[in-house]
């Protein structure tokens, strides 16, 4: 066994090492519990204002019976959780202060491994980002996702149908009953976004990278199983403490080609982007935006989930979930080191439904259907689309711009029957990036204008600097870099102007003279920001742009988990 970590807090002469253990023993650890043992931190997202979270008291109490089973003393520590449905501006803004909390509660305690409880959306990647910057050996459960919403004698996801709903109560076809009823329907149990949102993806691909347990991501949150991989997943940090097996021999250039692999086999959230990104650089392994468009192009789409499918998390579970997963994509895949203490492609498994994963020869969508990534004068540093999401019709499309400079601005007037908008317009609603909302909301699949639908037109072109839930669908290209807030050219579309979408040459461009942009950006001027004091200054002032992975710039790499001075 490696020199444990703890020991320089709990053998130090003097006071320290005293003011250390006789803390402990106020919690009724005797002499025993203080000797040699691994000290695991069970670092939990908890809050009853993360809903999706609000059962991982229970999976924490399993969690701390393989703790201690397997020869180790469990500590729990509760760190900011980020509730997706509650959190303003955005969840997104919190992303970096979850994962400094992570960071620095591994990093100042004695702690010699992590087990990381996490569920909702923001909530995994900020925790493997902290855990990735601490180095100190870690492994990652998830809450699980939800069961199936039931209404009217079908099943409904998260998200997916709501936004479906929404759209058919604004034009009448969907009554204040029923919508109510089916408010009621759809959250049937503890866990998060049953469909293949953020959650979901961020959760598949944790397990893909080997931070999570095989088949953690898939069993829904009530699955008795869920108890059982908790407490094998505590178990599995005492050995990961005395072994030293940290984040960085895990989270590699190979492992992050994995998760994009897996993540355009899933029909995975375009949100994934920005967060392998963010841990890529965490972890110090190059990885670039264009990354995700040069390893996920051959890739089908196998797994027959919603918002691209037809199915949610439960079945994928019940077919075998990720080891399934796996064993179709092994041609593809780098066999890499896991926590479990086995390779990645040791732990692929059978596959027990045929529709909802799919063979190679048979997918739900041919290759290149997941995020293609785009370039062109509207988006030089990059824009993103999911293309298993929109509409085919609508990869190639020229039309007229309309511009909105905020979400609020669109809002007011989406409902206007003398609305100026047709088909073919291209819809941009600006000012929703990064710094310039602050913290980059999901509002890139803007509603569609109820003029449009009620004539039967359901998708049209939408381009924004936002983000967009995994759960939505829709032709939005997002995630536009430079954001209009720094001087992008987004900043200067003027309605009227001609936007061009081509997907398959990935390219999205603003069909006016370049001598006209410069121009435009030359007489262009930022408007006052709202991020005046607190978290939401620093953030405008340090966080990167989405082909970055809107991390701070002052967070990239890691700290490592060597304890610091001593306090007294």
């Amino acid at each position: 066994m490696n020199d444990l970590r703890s020991r320089a807090w709990l053998d130090a002469d003097g006071k320290s090492g005293f003011v250390a253990r006789h803390h402990l023993r106020a919690l009724g650890l005797g002499s025993d519990q203080l000797a040699d043992k691994p000290i695991v931190g069970i670092v939990t997202t908890w809050s009853e204002l993360t809903p999706c979270n609000a059962h991982l008291r229970q999976l924490a109490d399993a969690v701390r019976r393989g703790i201690v089973a397997a020869g180790g003393v469990a500590l729990e520590a509760p760190v900011l959780s980020l509730g997706e449905p509650f959190m303003r501006p955005s969840s997104m803004m919190y992303r970096n202060l979850m994962a400094i909390d992570v960071e620095e509660i591994v990093s100042a305690n004695p702690m010699d491994a992590a087990v990381l409880l996490t569920g909702c959306d923001k909530t995994t990647p900020a925790a493997l980002m902290g855990a990735a910057s601490a180095d100190v050996p870690a492994i990652l459960l998830t809450g699980g996702p939800m069961l199936n919403g039931k209404f009217h004698g079908r099943d409904v996801g998260s998200g997916t149908d709501v936004w479906r709903m929404t759209e058919a109560r604004r034009t009448g076809k969907v009554s204040d009953r029923d919508f109510t009823e089916f408010e009621c329907s759809l959250n049937r149990s503890a866990g998060h976004c049953m469909t293949m949102g953020t959650a979901s993806t961020m959760a598949v691909l944790a397990e893909a990278m080997g931070m999570q347990l095989p088949g953690a991501a898939a069993l829904p949150a009530v699955d008795s199983r869920r108890a059982v991989i908790a407490e094998e997943t505590g178990r599995t940090a005492v050995r990961l403490a005395r072994e030293d097996l940290r984040p960085s021999a895990l989270l590699t250039r190979a492992s992050f080609e994995n998760a994009i692999r897996v993540n355009a086999a899933i029909g995975g959230s375009t949100n994934a982007v920005l967060h392998l990104l963010a841990m890529a650089g965490r972890a110090r392994v190059p990885l670039t935006l264009d990354d995700f468009d040069v390893l996920g192009r051959d890739i089908p789409l196998l797994v027959d989930l919603m918002p691209s499918g037809r199915f949610l998390m439960e079945e994928f579970a019940y077919a075998g979930g990720v080891p399934a997963l796996l064993d179709r994509l092994r041609h593809v895949l780098h066999d890499t080191p896991t926590v479990a203490g086995s390779t990645l492609l040791e732990n692929t498994g059978d596959c027990w439904d045929d529709q909802v994963v799919r063979e190679i020869e048979n997918p739900v969508l041919a290759a290149g259907s997941g995020t293609a990534v785009l370039r062109g004068s509207l988006a030089p540093r990059g824009a993103v689309i999911k293309v298993s999401a929109a509409s085919p019709a609508l990869l190639s499309h020229e039309g007229p711009a309309l511009v909105f400079d905020s979400i609020e601005e669109y809002d007011a007037v989406k409902d206007d029957d003398e609305l100026a908008v047709t088909p073919d317009t291209v819809l941009i609603v600006r000012g929703a990036g990064p710094r310039g909302y602050p913290g980059m909301p999901e509002i890139g699949n803007l509603p569609m204008p109820r003029r449009l639908l009620e004539a039967g037109v359901t998708d049209m072109v939408r381009v924004s600097d936002a983000r967009m839930s995994g759960t939505a669908y829709g032709t939005c290209i997002l995630h536009v870099a430079p954001e209009a807030a720094i001087g992008g050219p987004l900043a200067v579309v003027q309605t009227g102007d001609r936007v061009r979408l081509d997907v398959a040459e990935r390219r999205i461009d603003l069909l006016v003279p370049d001598e006209e942009i410069r121009a435009r950006l030359a007489e262009w001027r930022p408007t006052r920001s709202d991020a005046e004091r607190g978290w939401a200054r620093l953030y405008a002032t340090h966080v990167t742009q989405a082909d970055e992975g809107v991390d701070l710039d002052f967070l990239v790499g890691r700290s490592g988990p060597t304890p610091a001075r001593s306090p007294f």
